[in-house]
């Protein structure tokens, strides 16, 4: 099982979204869900994973099923591996998921991650990966549903964090 998660801030209140699906070229997810938790941190420049992580987690327990989990980011930031928030989440949740990035901005030059460019877009996704090599990583995002640069499921989970009303 695969899920995409994101998480959207209001006011004190951050909005943790999780999308589960059964395979990359599902359309529609398996099951959706929505917690709205209070913000774990400030925001920090350069720390953000302070912020987003017990988010994610507490996302991921509502899905154990989980083998695959892929977040709107980076999983390593630069060529020296430094740890970006998916590697932040691997390492918590023991390197037993397997963790995709799909980042919408070059991380400051770096070359490490995978340029994919879906639907034609002139602007790519930056695919990083651990658990997995990166470039397996790319094939399966390509092969995700979407008429865009943005896959169906990952523009749902970004929908569902915008939504306050949801949970």
């Amino acid at each position: 099982m695969i899920l995409f998660l994101d998480v959207g801030y209001h006011g004190d209140v951050a909005i943790a979204a999780g999308v589960l699906a059964g395979g990359w070229p599902d359309a529609a997810p398996l099951r959706e869900k929505v917690l709205r938790l209070p913000v774990a941190a400030p925001y920090q420049p350069g720390r953000f994973y302070l912020r987003e992580l017990p988010c994610l987690l507490a996302m991921v327990a509502e899905f154990p099923e989980t083998r695959i989990a892929v977040v709107d980011g980076y999983v390593w930031l630069d060529d020296a591996g430094t740890p970006g928030l998916g590697s932040r989440l691997y390492d918590a949740l023991h390197q037993k998921v397997t963790l995709i990035g799909i980042a919408k901005t070059a991380f400051r030059g770096g070359t490490h991650a995978i340029a994919l460019r879906r639907a034609g877009s002139s602007r790519p996704l930056y695919i990083t990966a651990a658990g997995m090599e990166p470039a397996v990583a790319a094939q399966h995002v390509a092969a995700m549903a979407g008429a865009f640069r943005i896959p169906t499921l990952l523009r749902r989970v970004d929908q569902l964090t915008q939504d306050v009303d949801a949970s």
